[in-house]
């Protein structure tokens, strides 16, 4: 029987404020899954057996075939390894790992032991980005910028995992502009330049400014920035011969010359779920690791720059 005849049993790893946020309520929304159990040191759901440590809960639950992780991706592997071990469907939160290496790891482990793995980038399901990557196709780009600019206050309050080394910085909102980038584009590109600000007391950036290479010719660069306040800015400019497309609020809303095109509701975390219950059937791999590799580029390539330090 089939994730589509019946609800699969799932368990998160890791209850936090994305989990609580997304993950929860889409599951709910959801279908092919069912809730059935967490591991988490900090917190719980209501009315579902809660583990400590994943170990505990897979030995507990056999039956349940699928783990959706929302640790930070500094911790994730071993968790990720181990319910790969145990046979177990694994779907990873953005980014899929810490490392290149490890996720690379999983992707061999998921086909040794013939089981689905999904790594996940929510903002590519975004209501307009599929409108913006067939409006892109047949068009002569000219220039490109994306602005992504937060409060990091408000998206992350109080969470220090993403200041320590592996957490990411700025690239944690950043590297889902480069998601929807690498989507939609119609062609590879790669970096060539990055300025990457660190405040004095934290081990990542919170800001960078970027220079990517467009092989036909298109000028590409990208500021991410975490301390901006007031309006909140997710945007992808692109002009082209054609007219100038501007796929704004995260990938929600497509607008070309001035002009709205296309636009809907948020349901990114939906459209993941009923992905992993597709591979979950197929028993198949779908890890794209072009926006990690763009992350990485700008840590290799980066120019560090001190900024003044920062407190929650």
């Amino acid at each position: 029987m089939s994730v589509s005849d019946l609800a699969a049993d799932l368990a998160i790893v890791g209850v936090g404020k994305i989990a609580r946020d997304q993950h929860i309520p889409s599951i709910a929304a959801t279908p092919a899954f069912a809730l059935k159990a967490t591991a988490s040191r900090n917190s719980g759901v209501d009315g579902v057996p809660r583990f400590e440590h994943l170990e505990d809960l897979l030995d507990a639950h056999p039956e349940i075939s699928c783990i959706s992780l929302c640790t930070p991706p500094q911790v994730r592997y071993d968790d990720a390894r181990r319910a790969l071990l145990a046979g177990r469907h694994v779907m990873l939160e953005k980014p899929p790992g810490a490392t290149l290496s490890e996720v690379h790891d999983l992707i061999a482990l998921a086909r040794a032991q013939g089981v689905a793995l999904f790594a996940t980038w929510h903002s590519r399901h975004a209501a307009s980005v599929q409108a913006a990557r067939k409006w892109l196709q047949d068009k002569d780009i000219t220039r490109v910028e994306v602005i992504w600019k937060e409060d990091v206050r408000r998206w992350h309050p109080g969470q220090d995992w993403i200041w320590q080394a592996g957490g990411l910085g700025v690239f944690d909102p950043g590297i889902n502009a480069l998601s929807v980038l690498s989507e939609i584009y119609p062609r590879a590109v790669h970096l060539t330049q990055a300025d990457l600000f660190f405040p004095e007391n934290r081990d990542t950036p919170i800001a960078a400014d970027l220079t990517f290479n467009d092989p036909c010719g298109a000028e590409m660069t990208a500021a991410f920035d975490w301390r901006q306040t007031g309006p909140q800015t997710w945007d992808i400019r692109i002009e082209t011969a054609q007219g100038t497309a501007t796929l704004s609020d995260g990938g929600a809303n497509l607008s070309v010359d001035g002009e709205k095109v296309n636009g809907g509701p948020d349901h990114e975390y939906r459209a993941l779920y009923a992905r992993f219950a597709e591979l979950v059937e197929r028993r198949e791999i779908d890890v794209d690791l072009r926006p990690m590799l763009h992350v990485s580029d700008a840590f290799t390539l980066g120019r560090r720059q001190a900024v003044a330090a920062f407190d929650w």
